[in-house]
């Protein structure tokens, strides 16, 4: 069976290849003829023929019952949307046997879970854009130098194509563009003014007897500050990591971060916490990402708004948070079962309707360009507008723990900021151990 497989994968590879040389070459004769428009029909005809065909074969080579285990977030939202788009794709091969099984697997924890046994992990699985380059080096992750149905590189942004992409060849199919964080407001207790600073949104929180917070002890939330006042954070070629934070910038972002964390309205709590609060009625602004919207909406009501990160004051100068962008990717195990299914079912969650429904169930923002555009949010806008100051996630290992223990100081109002950016530094640059 796995041979079969893999020999229909040659050879749609090699089908894939003719069509594209027949159409460039039909293309030019048409054009000396004067008939664009019947050469590009032509093309679009030998592709559709070529997809066709591939399938077939891939049917024809199929044998017995197909197995594909799926991981994906263990979110309500998610299991319940990745079931429904199965069940579709299952109907739509409806000759196959499939036996296709969910898994619940955080985005953030599938590196780690399928690097304990690649050949005991999922068939296909969702993952975070900044775990790319560990699944590449351990041989986890298929190439996709064919497709069966559509081109990932064409229908998704230039950004999750190219985050997906190392030394020039695709690792895997864009999911989502909408991992990265900005500010959940009530608009009935705050303004746009009121949010557009940390010093403004703090001093009406206090005046309205409501809470605003961010999880600052965390590396990927507290990057916003230094990163913001220009601060470096880069990742080696060894995943070792360069930082500067230590410098008399850094300095001064630290001492705004304790200025902000000793606010009254200030709590410094992670996503759970802070839902609970949100449901008490006792939050009236967090800074999180689109796996919230629901919450948040819900809660506020008529007054659910969200918009770019606040600024902060560094040495009286009014300083734009940055923060991390980052993209949902759907792989495909090198070592899967059913090679070919498992990349059919992952360009199949991945085309442009799946994406939409997966952003509607999930206020997530798809990563094809098509799809985003049909989607209203004001958690998706508020992204937009943060993107202009975020930044890939490309950071070692190292980063993770030191960058915590910084965030927790800040937060508990530590006298020596200079000792505790030192010692941050110092675990953030640390050699990656052989």
């Amino acid at each position: 069976m796995k041979k079969k497989v893999l020999s229909v994968l040659l050879a749609t590879s090699m089908v894939v290849s003719l069509a594209a040389c027949g159409s460039k070459e039909e293309t030019t004769d048409n054009a000396a003829g004067g008939s664009t428009a019947a050469a590009t029909e032509t093309a679009d005809a030998a592709d559709t023929t070529s997809a066709d065909d591939a399938i077939a074969n891939l049917i024809a080579a199929t044998e017995g019952t197909v197995d594909i285990q799926l991981w994906c977030s263990e979110l309500e939202a998610y299991q319940t949307v990745m079931k429904e788009l199965t069940d579709k794709f299952q109907e739509q091969y409806s000759g196959v046997d499939f036996n296709i099984t969910i898994g619940a697997v955080s985005e953030a924890d599938a590196k780690d879970k399928i690097l304990e046994d690649i050949d005991a992990a999922a068939d296909v699985f969702v993952f975070a854009d900044d775990q790319v380059n560990d699944l590449v080096n351990a041989g986890a992750l298929q190439e996709i130098a064919a497709t069966y149905t559509y081109d990932p590189a064409e229908t998704n942004s230039e950004a999750t194509v190219a985050a997906a992409t190392k030394d020039g060849k695709l690792y895997a199919y864009p999911l989502t563009a909408s991992n990265g964080y900005f500010l959940y407001y009530d608009s009935n207790i705050f303004s746009e003014e009121d949010v557009a600073s940390w010093e403004a949104l703090e001093a009406k929180a206090e005046e309205a007897g409501t809470k605003v917070g961010m999880n600052i002890a965390d590396g990927w939330y507290v990057y916003g500050f230094f990163a913001g006042a220009g601060c470096t954070l880069s990742m080696n070629e060894d995943n070792s990591n360069e930082c500067d934070w230590n410098n008399e910038t850094g300095l001064a972002v630290a001492e705004s971060i304790e200025n902000i964390a000793s606010s009254p309205a200030f709590v410094n709590v992670a996503d759970q916490e802070a839902i609970t609060m949100l449901t008490d009625g006792t939050l009236g602004a967090y800074v999180s990402g689109t796996w919230n919207a629901t919450s948040f909406q819900d809660q506020y009501g008529d007054g659910y708004a969200a918009s770019k990160l606040p600024t902060f004051d560094v040495n009286g100068t009014a300083t734009q948070m940055g923060s991390y962008a980052g993209y949902k990717f759907v792989g495909v195990n090198s070592h899967a079962k059913n090679v070919g299914w498992s990349m059919l079912l992952a360009e199949y969650l991945t085309n442009e309707e799946s994406q939409l429904e997966i952003g509607l169930a999930t206020a997530e923002g798809p990563a094809n360009l098509a799809a985003a555009s049909q989607i209203d949010s004001p958690a998706l806008a508020a992204l937009a507008a943060q993107s202009a100051y975020a930044d890939q996630q490309l950071v070692g290992n190292n980063y993770w723990d030191p960058a915590k223990a910084l965030g927790q100081n800040l937060v508990d109002g530590a006298a020596d900021l200079q000792k505790v950016l030192d010692d941050a530094v110092a675990g953030i640059t640390q050699p990656v151990a052989e």
